[in-house]
């Protein structure tokens, strides 16, 4: 047994607009045992965290591990090796900035995901619905409108987002297939997107009666279906055909955010891509056509922010960057905050990302029971949100697990 103490802890998980009064955590193999003012336990470790702040480990709804460039074309083209290498750096990153849980929204598998669990590669815990699911000249057909070579082999890339599945006995295979594999939800790609060449923002490209399939599917292995969606008509068909998660939701309609609002729907905004794609997308690799459609997407995604926030929606923290974009991961934080509370930011990252992830009172709270993923902050980032940017340079404390992946040698 591995017993570890924390005390003079002042917590901030988003739930409140101060800190808490000084706590002790007690940590057991890994777990929290006990969160209050006089918990204590006889261990030789034991961390003084007096004059920081103390926060559950941050949790990113959206990413793409496999994405090592912009060029999503090309990246679904190299080698598994390369991906899986430059993969491990890219979630070494994350967790070195305070993520110690991020929900894969295509592309990582049950390989990458072992390998963190063992060890293999530092990384934050991974949560993966395989390949997403595209179709033929939709989001993750990288071939453009003069290729039609046969893309079956998408499914079988590391390095590819998503694969392509045409016709409801197709789409009911692959969701078997993905969920064989490991995946723990099902992705579709429902509308069109930014990084493909030949889908437009609106692009109502799978059929009803392919939705209902995956929802179908997804619910008959004790999961759910979440949706690529940017245009209100494509979310609210999502919406009518089952899906429970919204990703991006940049352009929804305000009587959709009503709706979501009653039904629990939520939504992982992620405007911090295309904050950058607009700006740095041609240097990092993204192809001109796909630059130009950015502009469609940025300006409401930020406004749109404010109304969920209003209506009372569960929004999760999401960034959804690719290749060097991803040191803009915590980003999303300072840009949600020219919008929303300070509080309601943090909590996206924290209790209602874990709602999002389905992993309530497991991560994104420090509680009896829940995983020790714990970060301790310099300053507090209800006044400063910025103190959670910058790499992890705030952070002199990260555990994800009750174990240390980085610790300064003054505590």
């Amino acid at each position: 047994m591995t017993l570890k103490l924390l005390k003079n802890a002042r917590i901030v998980d988003g739930t409140a607009s101060e800190p808490t009064d000084p706590m002790g955590i007690v940590i057991e193999d890994g777990m929290i045992r006990e969160v209050g003012p006089a918990a204590t336990a006889e261990t030789d470790e034991v961390l003084d965290l007096k004059g920081l702040t103390v926060m559950p480990g941050l949790i990113d709804c959206h990413v793409h591990v496999i994405a090592t460039t912009a060029n999503l074309g090309l990246n679904a083209a190299l080698p598994a090796s390369l991906i899986a290498a430059r993969s491990s750096l890219l979630m070494r990153n994350m967790v070195m900035r305070g993520f110690t849980t991020v929900r894969d929204l295509g592309g990582a598998d049950r390989g990458l995901q072992q390998a963190v669990d063992e060890g293999a590669f530092l990384g934050p815990r991974l949560v993966i619905c395989g390949k997403a699911l595209s179709q033929t000249g939709g989001h993750t057909d990288y071939r453009g409108p003069y290729d039609n070579k046969n893309a079956s082999w998408y499914d079988q890339s590391l390095g590819a987002m998503g694969r392509i599945c045409d016709g409801v006995p197709e789409v009911q295979r692959a969701v078997r297939e993905e969920i064989k594999n490991g995946a723990q939800f099902v992705k579709a790609m429902a509308d069109g997107g930014v990084s493909s060449p030949s889908d437009p923002v609106g692009y109502l490209v799978f059929s009803v009666d392919e939705l209902k399939a995956m929802v179908e599917m997804a619910k008959g292995f004790g999961t759910y279906a979440t949706g690529h969606l940017y245009s209100d008509e494509a979310i609210v068909r999502a919406l009518d055909c089952g899906f429970e998660c919204i990703e991006h939701g940049n352009l929804i309609a305000d009587d959709t955010i009503a709706r979501i609002a009653k039904e629990g729907i939520p939504v992982v905004p992620t405007n911090i891509t295309y904050d950058l794609l607009a700006r740095k997308g041609a240097e990092f690799g993204l192809p001109p056509e796909s630059v130009a459609k950015v502009s469609d997407v940025r300006e409401h995604g930020l406004e749109r922010l404010e109304k969920f926030h209003a209506a009372g929606v569960t929004m999760g923290y999401g960034s959804d960057l690719l290749g060097g974009m991803q040191t803009e991961q915590s980003g999303e934080f300072t840009l949600r905050g020219r919008y929303i509370p300070a509080d309601a930011v943090i909590r996206s990252a924290t209790v209602d990302a874990a709602k999002v992830l389905r992993m309530e009172g497991q991560i994104g709270t420090i509680a009896p029971g829940a995983h020790a993923d714990i970060i301790a902050v310099e300053g507090n980032p209800l006044d400063d949100l910025s103190l959670l940017t910058e790499q992890g340079a705030h952070m002199p404390l990260i555990l994800k697990a009750g174990e240390a992946v980085k610790q300064a040698a003054t505590l």
